[in-house]
């Protein structure tokens, strides 16, 4: 113990110059010569103090390396887009700071479209509300008047009578039974589940699987009702949900591009009549910021969502 507190003491005589010392006077001197305090264990004892040090100089000489190496900054190239021919056609075709009415956007559709096939139209719509909080969320069910050009499988789980009914009403499948079972096995051959009210214990086991499938019945969007037939009805002329994402933006499908441009004008129309009426009581001010109109795998087109509420609501 007494050879490493003479080890400390030498240390500090060392780093000291002669000149240091005689300025530090006789009394200081002194002061160095008198043995150091240090504990026997604790942040005051030898090791403590020595590995402290160390830790000190091996930061040091971190900082003096990084000093030294400066590495060059490279400017990346930005990324350019490269679009094809039709695709740059398409775009062309559509003008960028132009706000196109309901009726201009409709007779454009078909133009841009290059794919194959036949095309979904799609209304997309950003809102001016908080998804996070329950008296903004936006959520409602609307008829589209030229249907959505897509055949929808509609699945009944009901009591026997509602369940011919809904078989007349167009049902796909109403054999409770069986539809339970493929439904504990994964199997999905439905797009559309309606059940009775008394029906929602049975299904409730179930809804683990059909939860992330977005298929759980609900009284929000009308598939969980003592009308099962005219449930089915509605859907099977095309009765689509509007309802907000985590961003605070809808998604409609309002139909196929192989439409007549006024069915399609009809039924973009009514989406928006819908979704002016569907404004939360949460939400002060400006409630819809922008809508387009795009297709599958085509630009989109940006309406004068003003001009588009004044002429859905006058009709």
């Amino acid at each position: 113990m007494e050879d490493s507190k003479k080890s400390i003491k030498k240390v500090i005589k060392k780093d000291l110059e002669p000149k240091e010392v005689a300025e530090l006077g006789e009394s200081s001197a002194s002061e160095l010569e008198k043995p150091l305090k240090v504990a026997k264990s604790g942040k005051r004892s030898i090791k403590a103090q020595t590995e402290a040090s160390d830790k000190e100089a091996k930061e040091a000489k971190k900082i003096d390396s990084k000093k030294s190496i400066e590495v060059p900054k490279t400017k990346q190239k930005p990324r350019v887009k490269k679009y094809t021919k039709n695709q740059k056609s398409a775009r062309d075709m559509v003008e960028k700071d132009k706000l196109y009415t309901l009726a201009e956007a409709m007779a454009l559709l078909p133009k841009i479209s290059k794919v194959k096939f036949d095309a979904t139209a799609e209304l997309h719509a950003t809102l001016n509300i908080d998804p996070r909080q329950a008296d903004q969320m936006v959520r409602t069910n609307i008829s589209l008047p030229a249907g959505t050009g897509k055949t929808l499988v509609v699945a009944v789980i009901s009591g026997e009578n509602e369940s011919e009914a809904a078989k007349k009403a167009g049902a796909d499948f109403v054999d409770g039974e069986l539809i339970l079972k493929e439904i504990a096995k994964e199997k999905f051959n439905f797009d559309i589940l309606i059940a009775s009210p008394d029906k929602m214990s049975e299904l409730g086991k179930l809804a683990k699987i059909l939860g992330p499938k977005g298929l759980m019945p609900s009284p929000k969007n009308g598939t969980v009702t003592a009308d099962p037939a005219k449930a089915v009805d509605e859907f099977k002329k095309g009765k689509v949900e509007i309802k907000n994402d985590a961003n605070g933006v809808i998604h409609v499908a309002i139909g196929k591009l192989s439409f007549k441009p006024e069915d399609l004008y009809s039924n973009a129309r009514s989406v928006v009549k819908a979704l002016s009426s569907a404004k939360p009581s949460g939400v002060k001010g400006v409630f819809i910021r922008n809508i387009y109109i795009t297709s599958s795998m085509s630009p989109s087109i940006r309406l004068d969502h003003n001009e588009a509420l004044r002429e859905a609501r006058q009709k």
